[in-house]
C-alpha cells in the first residue's frame, strides 16, 4: 500500500497527473490503457527475455532435458501468465473504481494467479518425472506414484487458498473446518490412501519395478510392467493388450515376479517325455555292445557291466536263472544317455541342479522328466535350447528300442479296421 501511495503522489505531481481528464469514464479508460501497456511490457519481458535466458542457461549447464521438459509441460507459459496478473494486482488500486469492486477484482485476480502458479508447479513435477524416467535408475524404479501424490497435495492446498481468498477468510480457519469432515474425506480418498501405502511399501521393499515380468491370473495379467502410477499399474501382456491393475491389489494379493529369474541368469527347464510302457525291457549282450559305440554311453555301460558282473557273481548258482540276475534296461540306459547329453551341453548351467528322473507310471505311459536350467533367459533362446534338447532325445529313442507314448487317433482306428479281413468287417 505504501508503494501505491507513493506512485499516486508521483502521478498527481507529474505531467500525466496534471492532465488527467475530469470525466470518470475517461479516467477509467486511461487507467485501463496504462495497465494494458504495463501488462504487455511485463509479459514481453518474462516470455521473451526471462524464458530465453532460462532455457539457454539450462542448456549451457548441461540440463537441456530439463529445458525441453519444462517447455513441454508449459511451465514457462504459466510463469509468463502470472507476471502480468501480478502487475495488474499491484496497480489496480489506481483505477478510480469503488473500493468494493476493487476488492472483488483483487480476490478474483489473486485466485487466478494462484491457479496458474500451482499449474506451473504441477508442470515442474511432470518435468521431473520425464527427466527421471529417462535415466538408468528411472527405467527400473518409478517415482510417478510419489509425484502424483505431491500433485494431489498441491491442488488441495491450491483449492484451500483459492476458496479462502474468494470468501475473504483465513486458510487456517478453513483447514480447521476440514477436521470435522475427516471421516468423509477418508471415505472419498480411500483408494488413494490404500494406493499410497501400497506404492510406498512396494518401492521401499523393491517388490516391483518398471520392466518386471509379472503373472497375476486373477487380473488376467501376464507381461511386462510398463507404468507405475499412484493408483494403477499397467502391464503389457504378451498379446500386446494392456491390463490395468489397482496398485493396492499388487500389495494385498499374490502375483509372480520373474525379475529374480533374469537376475539369477538361468531359466528352468522342466519337461516330461512319456515312454510307452510296452517298449520297456531288458537289453541283451549284443544290444549292450552295440550301444557302446555311443561316446556318451561308453563309460556308463563299462561301469555298469563291471558292477553287474560282481553282483551276479555273488549270486552263485542262482545266477543261472535270468530272473535272478541284474541286467540293464533300455529305459535306465536312456536316462543315463539323457543325463550325459545335457551335462555336455554348454547352453545348460552345470552349477545348478541337473537330473533326469522317472516319475510314477500312469495310464499315459512312463514319464521321464528332465530338470535343469538354461544359461540364457531370453524367451526365444530358451525355447530354442529346450527344443534342441528334446528333438535329440526324441530321435534317440528308437536306438534304445523305446517308443514315445501317443494316444490313438481316428486315423489309427481306421487303419486298424482296414487291416481286418473283409469277412470279419
Amino acid at each position: 500500500m505504501e508503494g501505491s501511495n507513493l506512485l499516486m503522489d508521483w502521478l498527481e505531481h507529474s505531467w500525466l497527473g496534471q492532465n488527467v481528464p475530469d470525466a470518470l469514464w475517461a479516467q477509467i479508460l486511461l487507467g485501463l490503457v496504462v495497465l494494458a501497456l504495463l501488462v504487455l511490457v511485463s509479459g514481453w519481458l518474462v516470455s521473451r527475455v526471462f524464458v530465453t535466458v532460462a532455457r539457454r542457461t539450462m542448456t549451457a549447464t548441461g540440463h537441456g532435458d530439463w529445458a525441453q521438459a519444462l517447455t513441454q509441460y508449459r511451465v514457462f507459459r504459466h510463469i509468463s501468465y502470472v507476471a502480468p496478473l501480478l502487475v495488474i494486482i499491484a496497480n489496480i488500486g489506481l483505477l478510480p473504481i469503488a473500493e468494493k469492486y476493487i476488492d472483488v477484482l483483487l480476490r478474483l485476480l489473486i485466485s487466478i494467479s494462484l491457479v496458474l502458479a500451482f499449474a506451473g508447479l504441477t508442470g515442474v513435477l511432470k518435468a521431473w518425472q520425464r527427466v527421471y524416467s529417462s535415466t538408468a535408475r528411472g527405467r527400473v524404479r518409478s517415482i510417478k506414484g510419489y509425484l502424483e501424490l505431491a500433485k494431489i497435495v498441491l491442488w488441495g492446498v491450491c483449492a484451500v487458498l483459492v476458496f479462502s481468498t474468494l470468501i475473504d477468510r483465513s486458510p487456517i480457519l478453513m483447514l480447521s473446518g476440514l477436521g470435522a469432515l475427516s471421516a468423509v474425506l477418508l471415505l472419498v480418498f480411500k483408494d488413494t490412501l490404500l494406493s499410497m501405502v501400497a506404492s510406498t511399501q512396494m518401492s521401499s521393499n523393491d517388490m516391483l519395478r518398471i520392466g518386471d515380468w509379472i503373472e497375476m491370473p486373477q487380473a488376467n495379467a501376464d507381461g511386462f510392467v510398463i507404468d507405475m502410477a499412484l493408483h494403477t499399474v499397467k502391464v503389457q501382456n504378451w498379446d500386446k493388450t494392456v491390463t490395468t491393475i489397482p496398485t493396492y491389489k499388487l500389495f494385498s494379493e499374490s502375483y509372480r515376479n520373474w525379475r529374480h529369474m533374469f537376475e539369477f541368469g538361468g531359466r528352468r527347464i522342466k519337461r516330461t517325455l512319456r515312454i510307452d510302457a510296452s517298449s520297456v525291457r531288458f537289453l541283451n549282450e549284443d544290444e549292450v555292445r552295440d550301444l557302446s559305440r555311443f561316446s556318451l554311453l561308453r563309460d556308463y555301460l563299462a561301469g555298469k557291466e563291471n558292477e553287474l558282473q560282481e553282483s551276479n557273481k555273488a549270486l552263485g548258482d542262482a545266477a543261472s536263472v535270468a530272473a535272478n540276475r541284474r541286467r540293464l534296461t533300455n529305459i535306465g540306459t536312456f536316462r543315463a544317455y539323457a543325463t550325459a547329453y545335457v551335462k555336455q551341453n554348454r547352453e545348460i548351467r552345470q552349477d545348478q541342479l541337473l537330473l533326469v528322473r522317472m516319475l510314477e507310471p500312469d495310464s499315459q505311459g512312463v514319464p521321464i522328466e528332465l530338470y535343469c536350467f538354461s544359461a540364457n533367459t531370453a524367451w526365444v533362446e530358451y525355447e530354442r535350447i529346450q527344443g534342441d534338447i528334446f528333438d535329440h532325445l526324441l530321435a534317440i529313442l528308437p536306438e534304445l528300442s523305446l517308443r514315445l507314448y501317443q494316444a490313438p487317433a481316428g486315423a489309427d482306428f481306421t487303419k486298424a479296421w482296414g487291416d481286418f479281413p473283409a469277412a470279419v468287417r
